[in-house]
């Protein structure tokens, strides 16, 4: 199998590094190292920038600094992996906030020249989407119907020219004991051996 070139997002607001999220990126970057892809990670909570706040300055504003890197990392990518916990039903603001920052027009997608926002600018890459929440993992996707993922995979991930983009789901974290969180650390290793 071919060396890929994986970015890990850690997308998990709290930048104290104990959460089960950070567990799994870890657990991913691992496998991905012992297999030999080449790795390179974003910290979203250890970003400064600010909320974009009007149409005019996401289209004509300039990238914050601070997201350079971040930006660079997803355009040298071949695989994102996009860690967040499932908050209020969605993903954490911070992250969302991240999301709209870097994907920007003349990045992530180009004017079509007919008004529309027709060139994908980031096609040619896939995305794994990693999600915890304290509810379990088949309600959410069968009952609730992955509503918040589905958006992100579509109106995201898809809108840029992302995929195909794959989930894993985790449920019950609360409530996972060691051995639980050994099995779901073990699948995140083999997934980051295969750079998926």
């Amino acid at each position: 199998m071919p060396a890929k070139r994986i970015l890990l997002i850690q997308g998990h607001p709290d930048a104290g590094g104990a959460h089960l999220c950070h567990a799994l990126a870890d657990a991913y970057a691992e496998g991905a190292a012992a297999a030999g892809h080449e790795l390179r990670r974003v910290e979203v909570a250890k970003l400064d920038f600010p909320l974009l706040r009007s149409a005019a300055e996401w289209e004509k504003g300039a990238l914050p600094p601070a997201l350079q890197p971040a930006q660079d990392g997803i355009g040298w990518a071949q695989h994102l992996v996009v860690f967040f916990p499932l908050w209020l039903g969605d993903m954490p603001a911070l992250l969302k906030a991240f999301l709209e920052q870097v994907a920007r027009p003349g990045f992530a997608f180009h004017d079509d020249g007919n008004g529309g926002f027709g060139k994908k600018g980031l096609g040619g890459r896939s995305a794994r989407l990693v999600v915890t929440m304290g509810m379990p993992a088949l309600v959410y996707r069968f009952y609730f119907r992955a509503h918040s993922v589905k958006s992100l995979e579509r109106n995201v991930l898809g809108f840029v020219g992302i995929a195909p983009v794959h989930e894993t789901l985790i449920g019950l974290v609360d409530r996972l004991d060691e051995a639980g969180r050994r099995k779901w650390l073990d699948r995140l290793r083999a997934l980051g051996r295969a750079g998926d």
